[in-house]
């Protein structure tokens, strides 16, 4: 977590876990702090939003004419792919995007590894929030955080749905590896993790990772001209590294310090 602060505004920035184990205890020390002095928080989706994206994906993610997944996938990918989906029940992958498949991967994945949303930091800063009558806002809708993908060349999308597949059968010990390193507070592992992910596909980087960052950083920037304090929590990937929300603020000449 940092803080970007000066004499009437203060802004949080919590790297957080979209899904974690159950009875993960995030919200001590600096964060319980935070928790409690923020009037305000904001998330990548707010909670409305959060709440529609099942039907927008639902809505979103079809193909307009079915394709065999054997015809995106062979060799080591295809067998990723069919062992992983042999672990519960079937993607329905013939008839969906690229990277809608590779979303429902990513879900099978955590499910497997033993994380929830339910027990994620959002659902719970979200509780908190609207148990003390706080604000919540958000910088994304589901449909703009869903076009994203959806918008990716068809070549970066099959990219990125076969390294998922080739990488499926070490996914689950990476996703509890980088659970693990952020549990730590461990920065330069999960840019490591993150980065070995992502920096093969720069298109994808910068639409899913960088141009977002560069958003954010901009509203914290345009925030900090308004007294008050607020809570800023988005995915611990999008706070490491050169291109991360704390960097791109730094940069833009504000001091941010590290303060969990």
């Amino acid at each position: 977590m940092w803080l970007v602060a000066d004499a009437d505004t203060k802004i949080y920035i919590f790297g957080t876990m979209h899904a974690l184990p159950r009875g993960t205890d995030w919200a001590g020390g600096g964060v319980a702090k935070a928790i409690d002095a923020a009037d305000e928080l904001m998330l990548e989706l707010p909670p409305a939003e959060l709440a529609g994206a099942g039907e927008m994906f639902r809505k979103l993610a079809p193909r307009t004419a079915p394709l065999a997944i054997e015809a995106r996938l062979s060799g080591k990918a295809l067998t990723g792919f069919r062992t992983l989906e042999a672990s519960g029940r079937s993607f329905g992958e013939d008839g969906l995007d690229d990277w809608a498949v590779m979303v429902l991967m990513g879900q099978r994945v955590a499910q497997n590894a033993g994380l929830s949303p339910a027990n994620g930091v959002e659902t719970g800063l979200t509780k908190r929030f609207k148990a003390a009558g706080k604000s919540i806002g958000g910088f994304e809708t589901a449909r703009g955080q869903l076009m994203l993908f959806e918008t990716l060349d068809p070549h970066t999308q099959r990219v990125l749905l076969t390294r998922a597949a080739e990488e499926a059968d070490d996914a689950v010990s990476e996703v509890r590896a980088l659970t693990a390193a952020w549990g730590r507070g461990d920065v330069r592992a999960l840019e490591k993790i993150i980065n070995e992910d992502i920096d093969s596909v720069p298109v994808a980087r910068k639409a899913i990772i960088t141009d977002r960052n560069r958003r954010w950083s901009a509203w914290i920037q345009r925030r900090m001209a308004q007294p008050g304090t607020v809570l800023v929590a988005v995915g611990a990937g999008h706070l490491v590294g050169a291109d991360g929300v704390p960097a791109m603020i730094e940069a833009g000449g504000m001091k941010i310090t590290r303060v969990q």
